[in-house]
């Protein structure tokens, strides 16, 4: 695997997995245009591992209530701290039951080549537009500290959906949020706190597939991981930064153009792009 091909993938993983514009639409753009092999399932978790070390070191304040609020939880004492971290644990669970169902039914392996495209592209516009609406009509009233267990598990739902390519769990998690009534910093907040035992799992279990394919760390995977790390953080100051002046309409904008450029692979409506030997993802 070459440099240029680490730099990207570090850089485009870092970015895309806490903006709401679709990680997995900018993933299928990088072997579409370019003749890069694909970068194995160890890069797959070490850019996972940059981007979880990212959230904790951006949030490390509330990281560490967090795991303050679980030795609270496991001792039943009901904190405040300790009825965080039971939102988090119980909002995380749907994710884990939805993905564990798709993982033993196969359905990931049923999609391929401009299918999962075309299905990427349709969700990028839909659920930027969802994200749109709203922040248009979600009230700008709720904080954390007014977080209860019945909006957790529908923000943990909608994590769940996040499975679906094209989603963006940044983005579909702020949208239930927003719904809810969450100021935008609030939920952009929570929904990188969630996002931690999120990504945690998926690299686990990526993990597990890597030991059993590979073995050994390639060459290259710890530089991605490390500039996973950057861009990851950059990512999630930078939105931190936009939610507290802007509404997401710039996130639409650019779902909407994302969208546009994949349905142009898609159908080929520029020379020399096409998705030939895409395997999806």
């Amino acid at each position: 695997m070459s440099i240029e091909q680490i730099i990207v993938l570090a850089i485009v993983q870092g970015l895309t997995e806490f903006l709401p514009v679709s990680s997995s639409g900018h993933l299928i753009l990088i072997p579409a245009l370019t003749d890069w092999a694909d970068q194995g399932v160890v890069v797959d978790v070490m850019v996972h591992v940059g981007s979880l070390l990212a959230v904790i070191a951006y949030f490390w304040k509330d990281v560490l209530m967090l795991l303050r609020g679980t030795g609270h939880m496991l001792r039943l004492n009901w904190t405040d701290e300790a009825l965080m971290a039971a939102y988090i644990a119980v909002a995380t669970v749907p994710a884990l039951a939805f993905g564990a169902g798709l993982k033993l039914t196969g359905l990931y392996e049923q999609i391929r080549g401009d299918e999962v495209v075309k299905l990427i592209a349709w969700n990028a516009i839909i659920f930027g537009v969802l994200l749109y609406v709203a922040d248009l009509v979600g009230r700008r009233t709720k904080v954390m500290e007014n977080m209860t267990m019945s909006p957790a598990l529908i923000i943990g739902i909608a994590q769940a959906m996040a499975l679906i390519p094209g989603t963006s769990r940044s983005g579909i998690t702020m949208t239930a949020a927003r719904f809810l009534g969450f100021e935008r910093p609030e939920a952009a907040r929570f929904s990188f706190l969630l996002g931690i035992p999120a990504i945690a799992a998926a690299g686990g279990f990526t993990a597990i597939e890597a030991i059993q394919l590979e073995g050994a760390l390639p060459e290259g995977a710890l530089l991605a991981a490390g500039l996973t790390f950057l861009a990851a953080l950059a990512a999630i100051a930078l939105l931190m930064a936009l939610v507290k002046r802007f509404s997401f309409l710039p996130f639409l904008i650019y779902r909407l153009a994302l969208a546009a450029v994949l349905f142009a692979l898609i159908y080929e409506w520029v020379p020399g792009w096409s998705l030939e030997g895409m395997q999806g993802s």
